[in-house]
């Protein structure tokens, strides 16, 4: 009897049990010997070689004869053999386990120790309505266009990331200073993803810090504000219906939406209505008379590039820090395709998930060292020094947050690595000129964008000119297969009822999609458009819930149907990152 079918014997009277054992790897042979609790066996094996200690997962069985314990490889038997007396310090390796494929496995086996089966079990096996739900998510993303421009699709390392045991560890505190036991290794990880973020953006570590700890956008811009500021001083900021952000202080005549406008008095900057740009002369007279602490350079929906120089000219004229928020064109400043705010800004904020591909998280950059030259009150010539650092780190933790996500941190640090190669620089370059494809072909067919194209990743449809608004034409794009978001335009009053589409690029541009591949959307999306106005030409006057009635109506329902099933199946040709099923 061959030796398999001696270890199906085996295997039937003693079913396998996964083990982690540790072992040396010698490089020049590739082999794995195993070794005893004392550690200085290595020396046994190749004392002329470099060795590392891995670990390695393996399947054995055992059988008791003649007071001898036998041990073997699922794969390979062991020569091994001891009396029961020295068994327990003994392990089995194989090379076939060893070759360093499989380094760090962890043991799911515990003897006779017993766990509920659901901490071990799939998602798919402990939580099928979860899992059928999460399914039909990722159904729903591979069928259809998404184009919301603070929207990606990440990579599968980045995922695999955030769901690992890091999600495990509590670790309250900085690198080198934590309020629990264990946190080795998860300094390691903090550690790299600063370093990672220094070097995808080229900054010099002696002039820039980064705290990776803030759990989204918002928060990190909050803690700039709480770590800087004193309650009530003033801030400067993009107003919201002219692609600003809420994070940076909205408020309308009669209540303040944003908390930054609850905790410090805002005023907003504008564009100019007639080009749809920033007015920077107007911002500059305005900052003269109010004299602002922060000025925020920063968008959600301004397709420009911001002129940092000139914002720079105004903050130094007014004595007021300069905080860049770049969330949306991160990845896009790190490839070096949109302006770079780190040449003139005092403090960065950027989230990862954008057009940086990761997580969802947040950083915050802050200069270190010598302060810049800059028109302020002092009369002295002593140097002075940016203290920005143990403020923002203060104000993040113990001041707005606890314990970091860890598994998020590390997920940054995943993205980043890809981030800092050649191939991500093609991708940002392919997200340009995917976004002014799609501008040039609508604007071919008759549409109208605020500020007239883009130079980056974004772009807002202006649909006063079809007599339409964004939440009508949203929902036709959604039934139709195509997610994008209602957007205001400048001028308008109510971000319910808002006179814009914003449409990004990111995401499609990860699923490979090219120029001509934008045409082809930029015509899906004509369609769907028109069908819109058929809708809202039957009763112009309408509510938006009317209009959703009207749609189901079957002369624009089955339109609808057949555009759906043609974007389907145009999108489902492009590949998808991540995870196959979910």
């Amino acid at each position: 009897m061959n030796f398999l079918c001696i270890l199906e014997v085996f295997l039937i009277l003693y079913p396998l049990s996964t083990n982690t054992i540790r072992c040396y790897k010698c490089e020049a042979t590739n082999e794995c010997k195993t070794i005893n609790n004392d550690v200085s066996s290595k020396n046994y094996y190749h004392s002329s070689d470099n060795v590392e200690i891995i670990e390695c997962e393996y399947y054995c069985w055992k059988s008791v004869s003649l007071g001898n314990v036998y041990r073997g490889c699922a794969r390979k038997r062991c020569a091994i053999s001891h009396t029961a007396g020295t068994f327990s310090s003994s392990v089995c390796c194989g090379t076939d386990y060893c070759n360093g494929i499989n380094r760090i496995n962890i043991s799911m086996s515990g003897g006779d120790s017993k766990i509920p089966s659901f901490l071990t079990e799939s998602l798919a096996q402990c939580d099928p309505e979860m899992y059928e739900l999460i399914r039909k998510e990722k159904q729903r993303q591979i069928r259809g266009l998404e184009m919301i421009a603070s929207e990606n699709f990440t990579s599968r390392g980045v995922l695999e990331t955030l769901g690992s045991c890091l999600t495990n560890k509590y670790s309250e505190g900085y690198p080198g200073v934590r309020y629990y036991g264990g946190n080795e290794i998860i300094d390691q990880i903090e550690t790299l993803t600063q370093k990672r973020a220094l070097v995808a953006f080229g900054l010099d570590e002696n002039e820039w810090g980064v705290n990776v700890q803030p759990l989204s956008g918002c928060p990190a811009n909050f803690a700039v504000y709480s770590a800087l500021l004193e309650p009530h001083s003033r801030i400067m900021g993009l107003d919201l219906p002219d692609g600003g952000h809420l994070s940076h202080g909205y408020a309308t005549p009669t209540k303040k939406i944003s908390f930054t406008s609850v905790y410090f008095e805002n005023m907003p900057y504008k564009v100019n209505t007639q080009t749809g740009l920033i007015d920077y002369e107007e911002l500059a007279r305005t900052a003269k008379l109010f004299r602002p602490k922060i000025i925020i350079a920063g968008i959600s929906c301004y397709s420009r590039n911001l002129e940092y120089d000139k914002f720079r000219q105004i903050c130094d004229d007014v004595g007021a820090i300069l905080l860049a928020d770049m969330a949306h064109v991160s990845g896009l400043v790190a490839a070096k395709v949109v302006a770079d705010p780190f040449a003139y800004a005092d403090i960065v904020t950027t989230t990862t998930h954008k057009s940086l591909r990761g997580p969802r998280a947040a950083m915050i950059f802050y200069r270190k060292g010598p302060k810049r030259p800059q028109v302020t009150n002092k009369t002295d010539n002593s140097v002075q020094m940016y203290d920005y650092e143990k403020k923002i780190n203060e104000a993040i933790f113990p001041g707005l947050q606890g314990g970091p996500h860890n598994n998020a941190i590390g997920a940054i640090a995943v993205a980043l690595k890809q981030v800092a190669s050649d191939e991500f620089k093609t991708y940002a370059q392919q997200v340009v000129k995917n976004a002014k494809q799609l501008v040039a072909t609508l604007q071919e067919k008759g549409y109208t964008f605020v500020s007239g194209g883009t130079d980056t990743h974004l772009a807002l449809l202006d649909l006063r000119p079809l007599g339409l608004d964004g939440a009508k034409v949203e929902r036709v794009l959604e039934v139709a297969a195509i997610t994008v978001n209602k957007n205001t335009c400048p001028g308008d009053k109510s971000a319910l009822k808002p006179s814009g589409i914003r449409f990004g690029t990111p995401a499609l541009t990860t699923r490979g999609f090219k120029e001509n591949d934008i045409i082809q959307v930029a015509i899906f999306i004509d369609r769907a458009v028109q069908i819109a106005r058929n809708v809202n030409e039957s009763n112009p006057n309408q509510t938006v819930k009317d209009f959703k009635a009207n749609m189901k109506l079957d002369q624009y329902a089955q339109k609808l149907d057949e555009l759906k099933e043609e974007i389907e199946t145009f999108a489902a040709k492009f590949p998808m990152p991540g995870y196959e099923s979910i």
